[in-house]
């Protein structure tokens, strides 16, 4: 913030909901009442002409009504008003008002008034000139060196300047190569025009040489006068400034000198009459507005700049000498004398804030005020603590405070449509020749009081996607329905890690307290694959044991039933829309369903639905003991090449993004030495400097397709990794009949991303978390719960740490372990099985025994299981045949 704020002296607010920018602001004597008193002239885009002659009786005032001399509305949004000698015949100063398609030039006058209204004011229409082609800004000045006249100098929209010698038009001229136009300035000095192009250079031209160039009325449409557009137009001299130009101003202190000033995005340049940068500056806040004028210093100049933070800085040269605060963001700053006051600074926001105000501070008034010295009565304020307490119980009461009891202010439901889209939303698929559906998907949202700016996010896993995702609602009054619809399909060729959707709304309550509601919805398992032939061989299978009799497949599964073989009630088999196959078998003589698929991660799908539609057929029977349980083995090799592979992929990338940092650097360093030799004024050889930018672009163009790739690579890996990783957290759960709570902190542990980036990936990320169960609830002593984790994250040299304190931890699952994070959790563990649980290894020798002891541990469970299950596998086995 500033230190000091500026004094107002007298301020206003124009018109309601109109709009101004930099040309909107003028200040100049334009009634020529020769005391030379300033006054202020503004005009707006809404087409009003304002002119004020201020007279405050004190610092601070507002606006009196006999401050306003003059309002008119001219019909047309006024671009810029400019005061000058703009009527031949004679020297007085006249006002000139450009629209987007005329030029209009007033003459403003005072009649004195004989009663108490005061003087009134007139402007009267001198002449006025229509435009063929829609302005943009003007400048003015003695074009040629002309004695005792303005001509003024209009820029079009298509980068034509048209010149008018008063009361006739003289001639137009095209920019070369224009696109977009700039601010435009003359200088007297050099009689020539300063623009800064779209091409991000100060440009200047010759008056002398608009003159004589081709006339732009008269040039014929050919095809290259249309592309190079004024080709004998020869621009004086270029400088290449490397941002967009926000103003640019001339200020003379010296006959014999000038210097011109161009306000940037991000800097300040002060060049001379040739081009030359005299100085720049950097700027630390966006600017909005400048105004350089001449400092009492010889030879240097002091410039007002505003800026969006409200600020008003006052440089000399490149020198900070003052900063002051001001009310509002200006757009346009003027400095003029005003009521026998000199060097008023006038600032005109783009809502109409008009201020005067001067640069200063006043003295502080304030005197602390001295305490009293008393003895506390403890009584009295026992009983303002109670008083308080009892405001804040009543406010508790209101519902000031959040509170789980009361009713939600908006309640959210979420509908899925039990079919399929009849005309399919899904674009841009990636699924080969797949017919790719999509689901409608319907949110109702129902207020009970009002609220403002709901705000609905819609989320899944990729690959689905959402026809829209983002939604806004406005509950004027309370017992509002509002429904939206959108689709949902799938997009690549591989399956999501889960088929729920979150639809998660965000609002704030009337006592300004923000409320987040979230629901949970579930898309059909027919949205992302289709019924399919059983295949009898797999690469990966799953036999999930349950305490009820088995359920015909038909039943459980009815939209993926093969019509053409009803016979086998026990075997289905489905296809993903990416390609890969799974099979689901039901046993006939035992309580046992198999899972089989080609790849590890899509039995995962199939594995949670059978669960899921198992619990809820049983549920509808009324059964409510029905449980189910894994006795094989973890599939925890499977899990870990799933695990190399998404490393190795974000090594690659590491890499991949380091080679393309050198190559562009090289191309770089190849550029600045072609750009040295083409302006080198003694020609000199290439050596061959072509040959290798244009090896160098093929390489870095090459380095990034291959970069995209990698990153698509590596979000498919992520997502089969998600998938995997859902699998093993079903499994250790199944197998040793894990609590929901315990379920969810494994989940927490396993899952923590919802996207894997360079920065922040899964593996150290999860590594920390198993590291920090290992070291609390799943430790042995209280001296193994001493947390010496290390405090940043980062990508670890390779997965091997990582896959040894996954088998550790499903180690001292095994031994009962118990998962829980509440603060009882520090105390030693009672072990269910015999022998306690194995302390964490402090070094790689006995991790390397705590690792042969599980696998030993999973060895014998295995043996054990397949000696107990073998007539039940048997059994399967002939249901595959």
């Amino acid at each position: 913030m500033s230190l000091f704020k500026a004094r107002d002296w007298w301020s206003t607010v124009l018109g309601e909901k109109e709009e101004f920018d930099q040309g909107c602001l003028c200040l100049a004597d334009v009634d020529n009442s020769g005391n030379g008193q300033d006054k202020i002239i503004v005009g707006s885009f809404m087409g009003y002409l304002r002119i004020f002659n201020p007279h405050p009786m004190k610092m601070g005032d507002g606006a009196q009504p006999e401050d306003l001399l003059l309002e008119v509305h001219l019909r047309e949004p006024i671009l810029q008003v400019e005061v000058g000698k703009f009527v031949s015949g004679t020297e007085m100063l006249h006002l000139a008002v450009l629209h987007s398609r005329k030029l209009c030039v007033y003459a403003v006058s005072g009649t004195l008034g004989n009663v108490e209204h005061g003087n009134q004011y007139q402007v009267t229409l001198m002449y006025e000139h229509h435009l063929q082609r829609t302005a943009c800004s003007m400048t003015y000045g003695p074009f040629g060196g002309v004695k005792g006249r303005d001509l003024i100098c209009i820029q079009s929209v298509d980068g034509m300047l048209m010149v008018f010698e008063q009361e006739s038009f003289a001639f137009g001229r095209f920019l070369p190569g224009s696109l977009l136009p700039g601010p435009l300035v003359y200088s007297p000095r050099t009689d020539s025009f300063i623009t800064v192009s779209s091409c991000r250079q100060v440009e200047s031209y010759k008056y002398q040489v608009l003159a004589f160039a081709t006339d732009a009325d008269k040039k014929q449409e050919t095809e290259q006068q249309k592309l190079g557009s004024g080709k004998r137009l020869i621009v004086d001299w270029t400088l290449n400034i490397g941002e967009q130009a926000l103003d640019i101003c001339i200020v003379s202190f010296s006959p014999s000198a000038s210097s011109l000033f161009v306000l940037g995005e991000r800097n300040l340049f002060c060049l001379k009459d040739n081009g030359q940068i005299r100085f720049m500056k950097k700027l630390d806040c966006s600017p909005s507005c400048f105004l350089p004028y001449c400092s009492v210093s010889e030879g240097t100049i002091n410039t007002l700049i505003g800026n969006h933070s409200s600020m008003l800085q006052i440089y000399q040269d490149v020198t900070l000498k003052w900063a002051t605060q001001l009310p509002h963001v200006p757009v346009a700053v003027r400095v003029g004398s005003l009521h026998d006051l000199k060097g008023v600074v006038v600032t005109l926001s783009d809502e109409g804030h008009l201020q005067c105000s001067y640069l200063g501070t006043d003295p502080s008034l304030f005197q602390a005020p001295i305490i009293e010295s008393r003895e506390l009565n403890y009584d009295e304020l026992d009983v303002e603590m109670k008083e308080l307490q009892k405001i804040i119980k009543d406010f508790k009461s209101q519902g000031v405070w959040p509170t789980t009891e009361r009713e939600d202010d908006l309640e959210v439901s979420v509908t899925v449509s039990p079919n399929f889209d009849s005309v399919s939303q899904a674009i841009d698929v990636e699924l080969g020749t797949d017919l790719v559906p999509s689901i409608t998907v319907k949110v109702t949202l129902q207020n009970r009081v009002v609220l403002q700016k709901a705000k609905l996010s819609v989320y899944v896993q990729p690959p689905l996607v959402l026809t829209c995702d983002q939604f806004t609602f406005e509950f004027m009054e309370p017992e509002m329905t509002s429904t939206v619809a959108f689709s949902v399909y799938l997009r690549r060729s591989y399956t999501p890690s889960e088929l729920e959707g979150n639809a998660i709304v965000s609002y704030t309550r009337p006592t300004g307290i923000p409320r987040v509601i979230q629901c949970k919805f579930r898309l059909p398992l027919k949205l992302v694959c289709l019924p399919d032939q059983p295949s009898k061989t797999a690469s990966h299978k799953l036999t999930i044991d349950t305490n009820k009799s088995p359920v015909s497949l038909l039943n459980l599964f009815p939209g993926f039933a093969n019509q053409s073989e009803d016979d086998q009630v026990n075997v289905l088999g489905f296809r993903f829309l990416g390609g890969s196959r799974v099979t689901l078998l039901a046993s006939k003589t035992s309580q046992r369903y198999r899972i089989q698929s080609e790849e590890f991660e899509d039995l995962w799908l199939i594995t949670s639905e059978l669960i899921l539609r198992l619990k809820e057929h049983f549920e509808k029977q009324g059964t409510k003991d029905f449980a189910c349980s894994f006795s094989g083995s973890l599939p925890l090799q499977e899990y870990f090449e799933l695990i190399d592979h998404h490393f190795e992929l974000r090594i690659n990338g590491e890499k991949l993004e380091e080679l393309l940092s050198e190559r562009a650097i090289q191309f770089r360093a190849i550029q600045r030495r072609l750009l040295t030799r083409f302006k080198d004024k003694t020609p000199a050889p290439l050596q061959h400097l072509d040959t290798l930018l244009d090896g160098t672009y093929k390489q870095v163009i090459a380095l990034a397709d291959t970069v995209e790739e990698n990153q698509d690579n590596l979000l498919q890996s992520f997502a089969r990794l998600k998938s995997a990783t859902h699998l093993v957290i079903l499994l250790i759960g199944l197998w040793q009949k894990l609590s929901a709570e315990q379920i969810a902190i494994l989940e927490a542990a396993f899952l923590p991303l919802q996207e894997d980036t360079q920065e922040l990936g899964w593996e150290e990320t999860v590594d920390a978390a198993i590291a920090h169960l290992l070291k609390t609830c799943l430790s042995k002593s209280s001296k193994e719960q001493a947390l010496n984790l290390s405090s940043q994250l980062s990508m670890p040299k390779d997965t091997s740490r990582l896959k040894k304190r996954i088998t550790l931890l499903c180690d001292r699952l095994a031994k009962g372990g118990r998962l829980c994070l509440s603060t009882d959790a520090a105390a030693p563990q009672t072990m269910v099985m015999p022998g306690g649980c194995t302390p964490i290894p402090e070094s790689d020798q006995e991790e390397k025994s705590v690792e042969q002891d599980s696998t030993e541990l999973f060895t014998n469970h295995r043996l054990l299981l397949e000696e107990t299950a073998r007539p039940e596998v048997s059994a399967l086995q002939g249901v595959s045949e």
